[in-house]
C-alpha cells in the first residue's frame, strides 16, 4: 500500500509558493486533522458538499462547526446546498451494503467529483478531500478515485492521508478546546441504522 502522507510530504517540500488548493470538507472534525498538516503550505478553500447527510438539520449543524475553526485556521468557505436525493438517486439501491462497501465508494466518488466539477475554471491548482482523516475510510481507493479524476480534469490532485501522524488525536483535542461538535455516524441514514 501506498504511503499517502509521504507522497503529500514531497509534494508539500517541492512548493516553491502557495497553490490554490479546493479540499473537500465532510466536516469539520476531519477538516482539523487535512488543515492541522497543509493549511501552511496552500491557499485553501474548503468546499462542503456532502448531500449523504440524512437531514437538513444535521447538515446544517455541520456546516455551522466550520466557524468555530477560523479562530486556528486561515481558509474560504463554499458551501453547496442541501440536496439528499442526489445521494439517494445514486446509493439508495445499495442502502444494506455494509459499512465500507459499494455504497460509501459510489458516495465517496461522488463527492471527489463534484469537487472537480467545482475547480473547473476557478484557477485552483489542485484539489483534495478530508476524506482520508477517517479511520473508517477506504485510503488507497479514495486517493485512486482523486488520481483518476484529476487526469480527466487535468487539475492536480493532492493525495493524502492525513490520518497519519496523530491526525484523528489532533483532531480530538482541537476539537474539544474550540467545541466543535463530532458527530459518530458518517452522515447517511443507512450508517446511522447500523450503529
Amino acid at each position: 500500500m501506498t504511503n499517502y502522507n509521504a507522497e503529500m510530504e514531497k509534494i508539500i517540500a517541492s512548493l516553491d509558493h502557495k497553490p490554490r488548493l479546493l479540499l473537500h470538507a465532510c466536516c469539520a472534525p476531519c477538516s482539523v486533522s487535512a488543515l492541522e498538516k497543509i493549511a501552511n503550505f496552500f491557499d485553501i478553500t474548503l468546499y462542503y458538499y456532502n448531500p449523504n447527510i440524512d437531514t437538513k438539520e444535521e447538515y446544517d449543524l455541520r456546516l455551522a462547526q466550520f466557524e468555530k475553526l477560523k479562530s486556528r485556521f486561515h481558509f474560504t468557505l463554499v458551501a453547496e446546498d442541501y440536496i439528499h436525493g442526489e445521494f439517494l438517486d445514486k446509493c439508495s439501491s445499495m442502502c444494506d451494503d455494509a459499512e465500507g462497501g459499494q455504497r460509501c465508494r459510489t458516495c465517496v466518488a461522488m463527492r471527489i467529483k463534484k469537487t472537480f466539477d467545482y475547480a473547473v475554471g476557478k484557477g485552483y491548482d489542485y484539489v483534495c478531500t478530508t476524506l482520508t482523516s477517517s479511520p473508517m475510510k477506504d485510503v488507497e481507493y479514495i486517493n485512486n478515485v482523486g488520481i483518476t479524476l484529476s487526469k480527466e480534469y487535468g487539475i492536480d490532485y493532492l493525495v493524502a492521508d492525513f490520518k497519519k501522524k496523530n491526525g484523528v488525536l489532533n483532531s480530538i483535542n482541537i476539537c474539544k478546546i474550540l467545541g466543535i461538535y463530532r458527530q459518530h455516524y458518517c452522515g447517511c441514514e443507512f450508517a446511522k441504522a447500523k450503529m
